[in-house]
């Protein structure tokens, strides 16, 4: 699997400006009613939890959409049918001119779980089951969904602004800025982050927690940049990182690419890929580009004194 296909494991055919209709589904508490609020920012009508059996009603005539429509669908709407909603949109799909996409949106079953802990919201399903059952059970029965969609997105670890930029690259929607560039710093410990286009591993560096002094500290800490610049190979390695990423830059630009997420992950998160993104962000935003840094593990520092 490619670093693109983390982010969606199937892409449209055609992500032209010509698609009129999209379906949002996916599992409950992955995103889609944020993914329906963006496609409403780009301009299209947006109708969510329509209840299946008007769909047909709604969409007499698909080809006379003066507006492009999205649609929100999912197991809470009234009379929803995995086997009627798969059938629906075979049959949709023999209709010329109507072009219909299905985004399906998913995440990891701990990242649902703590959405739904930490919003104190029930899940659908939940009824006498554990909320980790009902999560998995959604997962089983929605899964001949996510096998015929266009698009599937793994929003356990996106941002809304990197969903937006997702959901504008890939469907050509919106004013289409410069492409901006999400540098992240990770740990190997937590998995790859599933929207990263360039992953870059600085496990081979010294490593500050094994100094005592700095083991508690982060990259963000000019103590600890500075005890990493001190490896006899960290210059050669920045050198050549910034030799790979520059020509690449401008030709992800020219593609017409809206985003590009730069991934530098160590072990822990909390030293050195904080640092090498730190100053792999400062060197981007140099060059001219539209950069945002994040920390997707890195701890808090502790505070002075404690």
């Amino acid at each position: 699997m490619t670093d693109a296909d983390a982010i969606a494991q199937k892409q449209p055919d055609d992500t032209s400006g010509n698609t009129r209709l999209v379906l949002v589904t996916g599992v409950s508490g992955a995103g889609r009613t944020t993914s329906l609020k963006i496609f409403e920012d780009f301009g299209f009508d947006a109708v969510d939890n329509l209840p299946l059996r008007l769909l047909p009603a709604l969409l007499t005539g698909g080809t006379d959409l003066d507006q492009p429509l999205a649609i929100g669908l999912d197991i809470r709407t009234r009379d929803f049918g995995v086997d009627q909603f798969v059938g629906f949109v075979t049959e949709l799909r023999k209709q010329p001119g109507v072009n219909p996409m299905v985004v399906f949106v998913d995440a990891e079953t701990g990242i649902l779980q703590r959405r739904f802990t930490e919003t104190r919201r029930p899940h659908p399903l939940t009824h006498d089951r554990p909320l980790v059952d009902a999560i998995e059970h959604e997962k089983r029965l929605m899964a001949p969904i996510a096998a015929t969609a266009d698009m599937i997105i793994d929003t356990s670890r996106l941002k809304a602004t990197e969903l937006r930029k997702i959901l504008q690259d890939q469907f050509a929607i919106g004013e289409k800025d410069a492409m901006a560039v999400f540098v992240k710093s990770f740990s190997f410990r937590q998995g790859l982050p599933g929207e990263a286009d360039l992953v870059f591993d600085v496990r081979f560096l010294r490593n500050p927690h094994y100094d005592p002094e700095l083991r508690l500290l982060t990259g963000l800490d000019d103590r600890v940049g500075d005890y990493i610049k001190k490896d006899q190979d960290f210059a050669g390695f920045f050198d050549r990182l910034k030799a790979l990423i520059g020509p690449v830059l401008p030709r992800y630009a020219q593609e017409g690419k809206s985003y590009l997420t730069i991934a530098v992950g160590c072990t822990g998160g909390q030293h050195r890929s904080v640092y090498i993104a730190r100053m792999l962000n400062d060197w981007i935003a140099d060059l001219g580009y539209d950069v945002h840094l994040s920390h997707r593990d890195k701890p808090d520092e502790p505070k002075s004194g404690e």
